[in-house]
């Protein structure tokens, strides 16, 4: 089933990359996945992959049965409002925005759109990953299972609720950062490097790391995993906000 299946990225981050690593090293073909972002930056690595890119999120979705929405947060609102029109009842709209809730993501598609919030981490590109699922109201079990399937060659995948998403982005989305000795060993990437690539700016990383760099490390440890998972629920907020301006 995973073989015939469409796939596509809107956003061509470390994170769409990870996911997009892992699902290609199941059944998926690279000719049925498709990449979108606003600049070309990110999009070389993909083609090296045999994936088709593109600027377009509208082809992205068109031409998929599952999207993941790979996004900074506070284009959320805009990027869903631009493809809205174009979410049918055959598609899976995965969303890997931290902070984002499922209500506002259902507020900003079409009535009865089938809705997934996930939160993996960056250890999925050496398909190490801890990734934790929530299904929105029209989801149903069938969905859970193809997601589950699609995923499974990244890590450990898990569906629990909502509330746990914000505490699993301070623990194992943010905490890879506080400690990732598998990814720093098989990257080959400095230290530096790999911390870099995990902090967005203005994001849930950077603010636990603030947390570590104040004090000792076990206390610190704990601040960093509150620190981020309180800044993933600040982002879901601020998101919530600009969707009903």
């Amino acid at each position: 089933m995973d073989s015939q299946l469409k796939i596509g990225f809107i956003g061509a981050g470390n994170m769409a990359f990870g996911i997009a690593k892992g699902i290609l090293s199941g059944n998926v073909l690279p000719a049925n996945v498709k990449v979108s972002a606003p600049s070309s930056r990110n999009l070389g690595r993909f083609q090296e992959l045999g994936i088709a890119v593109t600027h377009s999120n509208v082809e992205v979705v068109c031409g998929s049965d599952v999207v993941f929405v790979a996004i900074k947060p506070h284009v959320v609102p805009l990027v869903l409002n631009e493809i809205s029109q174009h979410v049918t009842d055959r598609h899976m709209i995965v969303s890997v925005a931290a902070g984002v809730t499922l209500a506002t993501l259902e507020e900003l598609l079409p009535e009865n759109s089938v809705v997934i919030r996930l939160m993996p981490n960056l250890p999925c590109l050496v398909q190490e990953g801890a990734l934790l699922f929530a299904r929105g109201s029209h989801a149903k079990q069938e969905d859970s299972a193809l997601l589950r399937s699609l995923l499974h060659r990244c890590g450990l995948v898990e569906e629990g609720p909502e509330a746990w998403i914000d505490i699993h982005t301070g623990l194992s989305g943010s905490g890879v950062a506080f400690g990732a000795g598998r990814l720093l060993r098989d990257s080959g990437k400095h230290p530096a490097q790999l911390r870099s690539e995990v902090c967005t700016p203005g994001g849930t990383t950077i603010y636990g790391l603030h947390a570590l760099e104040q004090g000792g490390v076990r206390a610190s440890t704990m601040s960093a995993v509150e620190s981020a998972t309180e800044r993933a629920r600040e982002l879901g907020r601020k998101s919530a906000a600009g969707s009903r301006k």
